[in-house]
């Protein structure tokens, strides 16, 4: 038996393999009956093609999964994203295509020159449509997405892929989020950044209405909400997700920032656009908030110290302020240490290397009358938060968040609660000494929180599903795909009572399941009693 370090790496950086039929998982304990539907998942999948390697690990190529939740027992199967960059790399059985953080140079498949007068015409370079990150709704059709131009569709029963679309022949946009939210009528929203050198660089808000009686593809009736002018047309700010309530979009730009030149030049020199991203320490942050029906921001100024964001929690409106809950880091060092020989640094070796996340709540008060106080006063009135905002000279607010917990990512709520007051919120937790990750629910009331681990296991990101006749908030499961390092226990299919947190049941699956991202459940339709989340297996292809 290996030592636990080496298996540990083997489980981050191990090629998966395909599932590609339906393979029944052995189910002990007992899955509710009302769960009915199935769990996408993606993730990289494959870190090596013949004699390459990726060097890091968000360069993997996508490997989707699905399990399928039908009369008490699960499905599992698994395909790689058939993406333009996958058929190149196989093809050549080499990596040929530039990635976050692996640069192919020189690509044998054009010329050089012709490939670097097309990255000065098109100002930023289309690295890949290797869409590993998320899956994405819109209208009734399933996307696997990442953070560029370019989706690809995906039939959620087969796992097929079934085209490339690019965001640009429905909006100018060269970088998209894989984060949307979804309102109750079955709209999506999303945004990305817009990089046009005559118009200069935005940040844009669009939506993606619900698909109608005309059967038309969704994306086809795509709409800008709102365009964002950046604060400098060279450093824009990154981002990962966005926050929605019911009136408002919330952007924070923050200080990791973007390097247009580095960019713009990455090919001459060898560089991969993750070495374009930096963090100005010194900067501050800049909070936007705007009306989801006008398209046009708050006049006044919100900010606060520089900080890192990836995901944000949920956000919602309360007597006249709005409230949002995100994840927070020092510094940008989480995206190093996902390189390959830094994972294996960190695997190896005791101690944490990283500043851990921070659950922290902002607040802003919206319906504050500026003129009447003096300044240096804290606006917030909410009794339940220690969040402040307070006003400047320049009739600013300066932010300074409410710390709810340490230590937890990738997290998620019951969706039913997205722009609603919540009370609890679902997440990855890992401990440093030893490595050891749990899944975790936090009570933002309390404060208290309640975890569930296994030896030798990693639990991916939790999925919250509720119960068809849900009262409480969390009435329902957790649902958390989880690969053992015990070569005698197989992967498994976690099923939590969302209230206890007590395992309920668990799918193990005869398989090789990879680590992986996110995802969404997909109800079926006789179960589904509300449209929050993605609401049918799409039949029809475009």
């Amino acid at each position: 038996m290996a030592e636990p370090a080496q298996n540990i790496e083997s489980a981050f950086c191990r090629n998966g393999k395909e599932t590609p039929e339906p393979l029944r998982a052995e189910v002990t304990g007992t899955i509710p009956s009302w769960l009915q539907g199935t769990l996408l998942r993606n993730g990289p999948g494959l870190f090596s093609v013949g004699d390459t390697s990726y060097n890091h690990w968000f360069d993997g190529m996508s490997l989707i999964h699905s399990f399928t939740f039908k009369d008490g027992e699960v499905h599992y199967r698994s395909k790689f994203l058939k993406s333009e960059t996958y058929k190149k790399n196989i093809a050549a059985n080499r990596i040929v295509v530039t990635e976050f953080g692996t640069m192919a140079y020189p690509d044998p498949c054009k010329n050089i020159f012709s490939k670097a007068f097309t990255y000065l015409l098109n100002t930023i370079p289309n690295f890949t449509d290797n869409n590993l990150v998320n899956i994405i709704r819109y209208g009734e059709d399933y996307y696997a997405a990442s953070e560029i131009n370019f989706i690809n569709q995906v039939n959620p029963s087969t796992l097929e892929t079934v085209g490339r679309v690019n965001y640009r022949n429905h909006i100018a946009l060269n970088l998209a989020t894989a984060h949307p939210h979804y309102d109750e009528e079955g709209n999506t929203y999303n945004m990305g950044t817009s990089i046009m050198a005559m118009t200069g660089l935005k940040y844009v808000i669009f939506k993606v209405p619900a698909t109608d009686k005309e059967k038309m593809p969704a994306l086809k009736k795509l709409e800008q909400v709102c365009s964002i002018p950046a604060r400098s047309n060279l450093y824009p700010s990154y981002f990962h997700s966005f926050g929605m309530t019911e009136n408002y979009i919330i952007f924070v730009e923050q200080a990791f920032k973007l390097d247009i030149i580095r960019l713009a030049t990455a090919y001459f020199r060898g560089e991969t656009w993750g070495r374009c991203l930096n963090y100005d320490k010194d900067d501050v942050t800049l909070f936007h908030l705007i009306d989801r029906k006008t398209g046009k921001a708050v006049d006044t100024k919100f900010y606060g110290d520089a900080f890192v964001v990836f995901h944000h929690i949920n956000a919602y409106e309360e007597n006249g302020h709005v409230v949002f809950d995100l994840i927070t880091f020092k510094d940008a060092s989480l995206y190093d240490m996902f390189y390959m020989e830094n994972m294996k640094k960190e695997i190896q070796e005791e101690g944490k290397t990283i500043p851990p996340p921070v659950s922290q709540r902002f607040v802003i008060p919206i319906n504050a009358d500026l003129k009447e106080v003096p300044g240096g006063t804290n606006l917030v009135k909410l009794q339940d938060t220690s969040a402040t905002a307070v006003l400047q000279k320049d009739g600013s607010l300066f932010l300074t968040p409410d710390s709810l917990f340490e230590g937890l990512e990738l997290p998620g709520i019951n969706y039913k609660y997205n722009t609603k007051k919540h009370r609890y919120f679902y997440g990855s937790r890992m401990d440093w000494s030893p490595k050891i990750t749990k899944v975790t629910k936090v009570d933002t009331v309390t404060r208290t929180y309640m975890e569930w681990t296994e030896k030798d296991c990693y639990p991916s990101e939790p999925v919250f599903v509720a119960s068809p006749d849900a009262v409480d908030e969390d009435d329902g499961v957790i649902l958390s795909s989880v690969v053992s390092l015990n070569p005698k226990k197989p992967p498994f299919m976690l099923v939590l009572d969302a209230k206890t947190f007590q395992e309920i049941a668990r799918a193990s699956i005869n398989a090789s399941v990879h680590l992986d991202l996110h995802g969404l459940f997909i109800h079926e339709k006789s179960q589904l009693k509300q449209p929050l989340e993605p609401t049918s297996i799409s039949k029809r292809l475009v």
